[in-house]
């Protein structure tokens, strides 16, 4: 399908593969995994053509249609629908021809085309591709604007969806879950597991690859090292490896130690005996995960915070609106020295705009806050990276926050995350995207807040970065709020999950596991309801008419449902009261000949009833269901 022998592959005077051999299989679903400047982006290069091996052959069959997740979008000026029915490359074809066609008056051709078309169902392709965007978050008002009117993580996704509507063999994906929220991570990871081609995903989603692949490549030492199984059985694999270098083995010791105190204070604190239990599982699978990053280059720590005021903050009867639309109403939090709180919710359900409020970076519409004297905010917004200095140096910006710490020792701190040498000294604009969000948390971590505000933190980060992260996250001695769709950091960082739903905050009662069925339950009753397309919108009013008039067109239909059951009901019951008499053994003697025939004669007339009344009723029931969808 894809073979590599030999490959040797240069990013400038860097060797990034060496001697590499391969060979990508059909169906294979493969995540792609290794530290920054690995070459995961660089091999995803070389396969699109992109980029070309200095040595060794690379065979990928013509026949094969490859699709990937874009990383830039122009400002086009077209319509997101439109957009991302571009990825259907062979439709847009058809769909030109055809006008051609047309053009010419050639019927011959237009019957053909329409034929062709008609096999490649294009004619539900809008409809698909408005439900790949509704996943991704976009509802219907937000498909008809044009991408230029989309920020960069919203054009992310619509490269993502143009991605998946492509008809592909091999679909590459590089960090899918970047720029998206909690809610559309499960939407995409149920679609990928029913994506019929080959995968390859870069992904530091450790939750996310456990789901969605079957193997896993290791790109380490300029080689690949392909594992079969999940990412957590690669933790294992990898683990019993590096439990046998000693120097490993002792520096995990440590961290273990670490997890334990860390269990115990869970235990303690959990109220929820469902979230109890799926965080000691997942302080359990960390003993593996610290010996696969035991020599993480990161390794830093929040300081303890200062004396904290109790409580931290306070909202009362709280509403956050934009303009005359309302986001959160009526909210009321304490938030104590000790909280570790996960909001969870729906894409643009408020979980943002409420970390802002607490933040301070927004005024209530109505209701109070109120904050502790004493209370150090430490937020970290999902464009947290946007208000770095990039003309600037990482030094230059922690002298600017500790004027008086000497360089040796704000080196040293930087150090801690991944900042080293000559590093320090470089200008952020030439910094990837990882590089300024660890830049962006370190700035944070030294700041000592007592309330640690993250929306969507790991944007952009390694897997080592996310392990020293949960890590830090952990010893933390103050209070944090949590949005993020990284589940693994959600499950050993807090415990306390709280849900942003339908205008109001309320505690969750549940699990991950238990927030994936709620959210798929509410995304399946929810309706698009848009303040701006009214010519498409219906009322409240005129909902519940027609909800009305079903019920009363139903009602007939439902009656004689109800009407077989009774029957069925008395049916069986007949048939139970024949069965025990026929279990008499006396029945069978000659002197009850004419009873025993009469009682085989019912049995049979009542069991042909049965049989005529069950396919009724079956017919019934599916004639109401498909009068319900």
């Amino acid at each position: 399908m894809i073979t590599l022998r030999n490959i040797t592959l240069r990013r400038g005077p860097n060797i990034l593969l060496q001697d590499v051999s391969w060979t990508l299989y059909p169906k294979q679903r493969i995540g792609l995994i290794g530290a920054n400047g690995a070459g995961k982006s660089s091999l995803f290069a070389m396969l699109l053509g992109i980029l070309h091996p200095d040595s060794g052959d690379l065979e990928i069959s013509k026949q094969l249609k490859l699709a990937h997740l874009a990383q830039e979008t122009p400002a086009y000026s077209r319509s997101a629908l439109d957009y991302v029915l571009d990825g259907d490359e062979e439709l847009r074809k058809l769909e030109a021809a055809l006008l051609l066609a047309e053009k010419e008056n050639d019927g011959q051709r237009m019957a053909s085309l329409h034929q062709h078309l008609s096999e490649i169902d294009a004619y539900t392709a809008k409809a698909r591709a408005a439900q790949l965007l509704n996943g991704l978050g976009f509802n219907d008002r937000e498909q008809q604007k044009s991408v230029s009117e989309f920020s960069g993580g919203w054009r992310v996704r619509l490269n993502l969806a143009k991605a998946l509507m492509c008809r592909s063999d091999i679909l590459l994906l590089d960090e899918p879950t970047n720029h998206l929220d909690l809610d559309a991570v499960l939407w995409l990871e149920n679609w990928l597991m029913k994506y019929p081609g080959t995968l390859l995903i870069i992904s530091h989603d450790r939750d996310f690859l456990d789901k969605v692949v079957d193997h896993i490549i290791h790109i380490s030492n300029k080689q690949l090292k392909l594992y079969s199984g999940n990412y957590s059985t690669f933790e294992k694999q990898r683990a019993a490896d590096l439990i046998l270098q000693q120097a490993s083995f002792e520096k995990q010791q440590k961290q273990l130690a670490h997890m334990q105190a860390l269990v115990n204070r869970f235990r303690a604190k959990a109220s929820k005996a469902k979230q109890a239990q799926s965080r000691v599982k997942a302080i359990e699978r960390m003993e593996l995960v610290s010996a696969v990053h035991a020599d993480s280059p990161f390794n830093f720590a929040f300081k303890a915070p200062g004396p904290c005021p109790n409580p931290l903050v306070r909202l009362d009867n709280v509403t956050i609106a934009y303009g005359e639309k309302i986001i959160l109403k009526d909210v009321n939090l304490i938030i104590t020295p000790k909280d570790r709180i996960a909001l969870l919710g729906p894409n643009g359900a408020g979980k943002s705009s409420l970390i802002k409020l607490i933040a301070g970076e927004i005024t209530p519409a109505a209701g109070i806050r109120e904050v502790g004297a004493g209370l150090k905010i430490g937020y970290f917004a999902q464009h947290q990276i946007d208000h770095l200095e990039l003309d600037e140096t990482p030094l230059h910006h922690m002298q600017k926050l500790a004027p008086k710490s000497k360089e040796q020792e704000l080196r040293s701190f930087l150090g801690s995350f991944g900042f080293t040498g000559d590093q320090v000294l470089e200008k952020v604009n030439i910094f990837s995207g990882g590089e300024k969000s660890r830049l962006a948390l370190a700035l944070l971590v030294w700041q000592q807040p007592n309330l640690l505000l993250l929306d969507e933190p790991t944007n952009h980060l390694d897997l080592e970065m996310r392990h020293a992260l949960s890590m830090a996250l952990q010893d933390y001695q103050g209070a944090m709020i949590l949005v993020s769709h990284d589940r693994f950091l959600v499950r050993s960082t807090v415990d306390q999950l709280s849900l942003v739903a339908d205008g109001e905050l309320n505690d969750f009662k549940g699990d991950l596991n238990d927030y994936q069925k709620w959210l798929f339950e509410f995304r399946r009753l929810s309706t698009d309801t848009s303040s701006s397309t009214t010519e498409t919108d219906v009322s409240k009013k005129s909902q519940r008419q027609e909800a009305a008039k079903q019920r009363e067109r139903l009602r007939p239909l439902q009656q004689k449902i109800k009407k077989y059951e009774d029957e069925l009901e008395r049916l069986q019951k007949n048939l139970t009261v024949i069965e025990n008499s026929l279990a008499d053994i006396s029945l069978y003697e000659e002197k009850n000949k004419q009873k025993l025939q009469e009682l085989l004669t019912e049995q049979i007339k009542i069991t042909k009833q049965l049989h005529i009344i069950e396919n009724d009723w079956l017919t019934a029931c599916d004639e109401l269901e498909k009068s319900n969808t």
